[in-house]
């Protein structure tokens, strides 16, 4: 009667960037009697184990640092305006640029907001920066959130203004001046 050994060996290796790179390798053989099961595993884990360790060392693609993550903030260019004398980063058009990172309803009522209250979008755009160091275009919904509250709780909003008020529990943390951290 035959007997089966199967035997398998696999190394993950732990690479920059929270990238890992793994190899594994499997083994299936007959062994005529169990005299020689200790000795054929101890040959077979040697043999797989060389084996992966000898592939594994080449690694193929590994991912910088910061790859995909957002683009650093500084890597715009600064623009001064009369109305805003602050440098903010350059601001970009609402109306085309890159695609907006919050959801559609978020980005319907930041638009919404400023045509309500015909406000200059450079200086919405200034205080997205202020805030979260990007541009409103580049805000998650988290983010976009706060910035949304922000704009109610100065601007105005209609209902949602004085029924929808989240208080301590906001999403939005920022250091605004005057609110109790």
């Amino acid at each position: 009667m035959a007997i089966k050994l199967i035997a398998n060996y696999s190394k993950r290796l732990g690479l920059p960037g929270y990238s890992s790179h793994q190899f594994s390798v499997s083994v299936e053989t007959e062994l005529v009697t169990t005299d020689d099961v200790a000795a054929e595993s101890e040959r077979l884990y040697q043999r797989l184990q060389s084996t992966v360790d000898e592939q594994i060392l080449h690694t193929g693609f590994v991912p910088p640092a910061d790859y995909g993550m957002d683009p650093p903030a500084d890597s715009t260019k600064s623009v001064t305006s009369r109305d805003n004398p602050t440098n903010v980063t350059q601001v970009a058009s609402w109306q085309r640029g890159p695609a907006w990172k919050c959801s559609d309803k978020q980005k319907d009522l930041i638009l919404k907001l400023v045509e309500e209250h015909r406000l200059d979008k450079a200086d919405i755009e200034a205080l997205a920066v202020e805030r979260f160091g990007k541009g409103v275009r580049l805000l998650n919904k988290v983010e976009a959130s706060g910035l949304i509250d922000e704009m109610l709780e100065t601007y105005g909003g209609g209902q949602r203004h004085d029924q929808g008020k989240r208080g301590d529990n906001s999403a939005y943390s920022g250091n605004r001046k005057g609110r109790a951290a």
